[in-house]
């Protein structure tokens, strides 16, 4: 599918599901796994990359189906910019971004510091940083670094550990957030 087409698909749903989105802002609590908690019956990412200037606002599901073209905007969105790899971003994650954010009230966009790392790239991050994990969530697609100019570090480390789904890293100096679906877990960096 080409980019005109997934513009037009997505205006397309948006459209047809603006209604749903305004009905659906309650939170969803009941039934639901950790990671989909207040996720929602319509799931939108809305982000902007630090380092290359390129933003998405997506949805990427609807009443309990994943949307494959969004998804590949994502995949695409989070790639190693450095080496310009892109691999299937974990869903999860995603999830647990839009929850999160979706938790904190806010209609700010998250800038994104760091998505997917290829091996490479991570290693030459590590080789700079002691805080870099040499078996990093980011090298297996399951990592975000996000910041917000409205919210801060505790508000959003919050929000993330809310959702109960995987690992929320609280870098103040640095003024980001990591969340990850692995293991559920907490940290301060």
């Amino acid at each position: 599918m080409k980019s005109n087409d997934v513009m037009t698909s997505r205006r397309r749903l948006l459209g047809a599901f603006a209604g749903v989105a305004v009905v659906s802002a309650a939170p969803v609590y009941a039934n639901a796994a950790g990671f989909l908690r207040n996720a929602g019956d319509v799931r939108r990412i809305s982000m902007r990359n630090q380092r290359t200037g390129e933003t998405i606002d997506t949805i990427y599901w609807i009443e309990g189906e994943y949307i494959n073209p969004a998804l590949k905007e994502i995949n695409f969105f989070m790639r190693d910019w450095r080496r310009e790899e892109v691999i299937e971003y974990d869903r999860r994650n995603i999830d647990t971004l839009a929850a999160s954010h979706r938790l904190m009230e806010t209609t700010e966009p998250y800038t994104l510091l760091s998505g997917y790392r290829s091996p490479q790239t991570n290693a030459m991050l590590r080789s700079r940083s002691r805080g870099v994990a040499s078996n990093s969530y980011h090298i297996k697609g399951m990592a975000a670094d996000v910041r917000l100019k409205s919210r801060s570090v505790s508000q959003m480390s919050a929000a993330g550990k809310a959702c109960n789904s995987g690992g929320v890293g609280k870098y103040n100096g640095s003024n980001f957030v990591h969340m990850d679906s692995g293991p559920i877990r907490s940290w301060r960096g």
